[in-house]
């Protein structure tokens, strides 16, 4: 792309600073300028979009990425999907993720072995659209852990690659890094969805997680983890994982472990997941007794709750999104997660949206060039019609979503009527 100046426009640069009337200049796949007030920027030679009072601001990360999820209600459906229709479906997940504004995935698990890497270069080569995306292992789980799905006499696929002692993990690790994942994602607790390993019990032991890590480091590929209970919180720490989800029963003392290595790992606690499942399920069979007698996830939220309205006073980076996929959380509904986040967890909206944009750069390890809106960042950007910090939930509505832009180069493009494209100027 040419030289585009984006004027009469909102800024919201990512930094958590108040949005400001301003103008933003892209040149090529990189920010040029960044200006506040009118008329800053000169408009030489350049396509002026008149933005119309219309937000702009660094594009989303989902941090808890499932692009390969069917908005099913069991697990065991992902597993019932051949090969070729889940590689075209996890395509057009991506593609959906994009036009809701998620620039950057990162993923939280593959559903099928090197399903996310074929999309992912597919995605890194042009051929398909799709955010920036780091691609997943399936969830390395135990026998009888979160994802297994088998019975004794009849075998069921599901999300999850099943791995017993720390030969089989490392072996399993490796195979892993050779099909070229970016990220190898292990389930050291179990979750409530599992009758046979719930969420505040191990479903793996500190050897076998660190037979996982030894692998993992040596070969330079990220970790993250499945961790809702105390000790495997602890153990994901010991064992330098980068990313770790839920997080729900740890104790304070868990929680000044993980502010002593704030600057060193992620934080996604997916509570959009929760709620919905608590709450908003009984259509696919979970009503609110089930969620509350059986699946004890009201008890689950109050955790929740505790733990990141201190992780944010602690200033640990917790990233919204994750889990999205289910039937009650249908893929490219993912940014209801901001409105948790300010609700739940007494985030303001600036702060969410930093971690959603800033933060998702780091996560995505490139935070020296992507997550804010800045004189040299990639120009990963959206524009929204309002004010996101006074509205958070006007993500919710792909309507509000005026333009998206990936890499310099539009994938939703300015929209007629509110966001005016001109002529360059002579």
């Amino acid at each position: 792309m040419g030289l585009t100046l984006f004027k009469n426009v909102l800024v919201f640069d990512g930094t958590g600073s108040d949005p400001f009337p301003g103008e933003v200049s892209v040149q090529g796949n990189r920010v040029q300028s960044v200006a506040k007030g009118k008329d800053q920027i000169p408009t030489d030679g350049a396509t002026v979009v008149d933005g119309g009072g219309a937000t702009i601001m660094p594009g989303l990360c989902e941090a808890h990425g499932h692009i390969s999820y069917n908005d099913c209600a069991k697990l065991s459906e992902i597993g019932d999907i051949p090969p070729e229709e889940h590689t075209l479906l996890t395509a057009y997940n991506a593609k959906l993720l994009l036009g809701m504004g998620f620039t950057s995935v990162y993923s939280a698990a593959s559903s099928k072995p090197r399903l996310e890497v074929a999309v992912r270069d597919e995605i890194n080569s042009g051929r398909i659209p799709g955010p920036r995306f780091k691609a997943a292992s399936p969830e390395i789980v135990s026998t009888g852990g979160l994802g297994d799905e088998r019975q004794y006499h009849m075998h069921h696929e599901s999300v999850g690659m099943i791995a017993d002692g720390p030969d089989e993990i490392r072996k399993l690790v490796r195979l892993m890094v050779r099909e070229r994942v970016d990220t190898i994602k292990i389930n050291i607790s179990g979750d409530n969805f599992t009758e046979t390993c719930r969420a505040e019990m191990l479903s793996y032991t500190d050897e076998e997680v660190g037979a996982a890590a030894e692998v993992a480091h040596s070969r330079g590929v990220w970790l993250a983890c499945h961790a809702r209970s105390d000790d495997s919180v602890r153990l994901a720490l010991k064992h330098n994982f980068r990313v770790i989800y839920h997080a729900d029963f740890i104790t304070n003392e868990t929680i000044d472990m993980v502010e002593a290595k704030k600057d060193e790992i992620f934080l996604a606690p997916a509570v959009g997941a929760i709620y919905a499942t608590a709450y908003e399920a009984s259509e696919w069979g979970i009503t609110p007794e089930i969620a509350d007698k059986v699946m004890d996830l009201p008890r689950k939220l109050e955790h929740t709750e505790r733990v990141y309205r201190e992780m944010r006073k602690r200033g640990v980076r917790v990233l919204p999104g994750g889990d999205y996929g289910f039937a009650w959380t249908p893929m490219g509904t993912n940014s209801r997660d901001l409105e948790h986040f300010v609700k739940m967890f007494g985030y303001t909206p600036a702060e969410v949206l930093m971690a959603a944009t800033k933060w998702g750069g780091e996560i995505m390890g490139m935070g020296d060039e992507l997550g804010l809106l800045k004189t040299g960042y990639l120009a990963d950007m959206i524009m929204i019609d309002g004010d996101p910090v006074k509205d958070i939930t006007l993500f919710q509505n792909k309507d509000n979503i005026l333009m998206v832009m990936k890499d310099g180069e539009y994938f939703v493009e300015p929209r007629p009527g509110r966001a005016k494209v001109h002529q360059k100027a002579a």
